[in-house]
């Protein structure tokens, strides 16, 4: 397949590429500087420019773009910057399939899985209500804007829980600290995370862009877990100890808004469409997660 990926700079992207041209498909990414191979494109999302010519004879499109929603204190000015950034990229991109004769049979645009806000213990599948926060409604309005594709392309919005890798992402901050021994769990524990390893992820969004499904598709494990069974086990694969539990208060005290919008809260997603689609994991277990993690390949 030929596939276009947005946003492909990021961790999900970086792996999602080099995972698609291992397995043979021909990737061109979209990019905000000067090309650098024959394999990338200029765009400019912020000013909705994109040569349509982009997306022509492509199978699938990878929308992955967006400002990061973790890495700066949310200040008014930050939340519009995470909502814009996504619809701008987004709509520059359907915009961009709406001119061409043959427009690609498939759009792939990210979702969160933020969408269902704080849910407490519930199961959460695909149909389940969003919630009410500022995440919820950014992912809400992101995939709104994505279903604006023209009529024929097959729109899919990946909600996609906390990526694990031994890289960084979602743990960034968290995973040096459990190697010191000095990390431990966020909050009193109980909300769960729902998680998945990096190249989970990567061969989701490829079984997604050579699948039957739309709409959207919770992109976790099939194991739930809350923060302390988690942080437990990535302890554990470490072979160090996760006492020094971060409380509530400290985290909002230092984080602000984003502890509750994106740290307490709890998602208990089930991965229910991918498991009817007959997808395969590769770390379906929090136990192999946590070892891959740790080095343990």
């Amino acid at each position: 397949m030929h596939i276009v990926i947005a946003g492909a700079s990021g961790l999900i992207g970086t792996h999602l590429s080099a995972t698609l041209r291992e397995a043979g498909h021909d990737v061109t990414t979209l990019v905000r500087r000067e090309p650098t191979s024959a394999a990338e494109i200029r765009w400019d999302p912020a000013a909705r420019r994109l040569d349509p010519a982009a997306l022509a004879g492509a199978d699938a499109v990878v929308n992955l773009s967006g400002a990061g929603i973790g890495d700066r204190p949310w200040t008014r000015r930050r939340i519009d910057e995470l909502m814009t950034s996504r619809l701008a990229a987004t709509g520059t991109l359907t915009a961009a399939m709406a001119t061409l004769d043959d427009p690609p049979r498939t759009f792939i645009s990210q979702s969160a899985s933020g969408y269902y806000g704080d849910s407490g213990s519930a199961q959460l599948r695909e149909n389940a209500s969003p919630g009410s926060g500022v995440l919820s409604r950014i992912c809400v309005e992101w995939e709104a804007a994505a279903h604006r594709a023209p009529a024929g392309v097959r729109v899919v919005t990946p909600r996609t829980g906390v990526v694990l890798s031994p890289a960084g992402g979602a743990l960034g901050r968290l995973l040096p600290l459990l190697r010191l021994g000095v990390g431990g769990p966020l909050g009193h524990g109980r909300q769960y995370w729902p998680w998945i390893t990096l190249p989970d992820v990567a061969a989701a969004f490829m079984f997604l862009a050579d699948s039957g499904l739309h709409g959207p598709v919770n992109v976790c494990a099939p194991e739930s877990a809350d923060v302390n069974a988690l942080v437990g086990a990535l302890a554990s694969a470490l072979h160090r100890p996760a006492f020094f539990r971060v409380p509530s208060p400290a985290l909002r005290l230092v984080l602000g808004q984003l502890a509750d919008e994106l740290i307490l809260p709890s998602q208990r997603m089930e991965p229910a469409a991918l498991e009817a689609a007959g997808f395969q994991w590769q770390h379906p277990s929090l136990a192999q997660a946590a070892a891959w993690v740790a080095g343990k390949h």
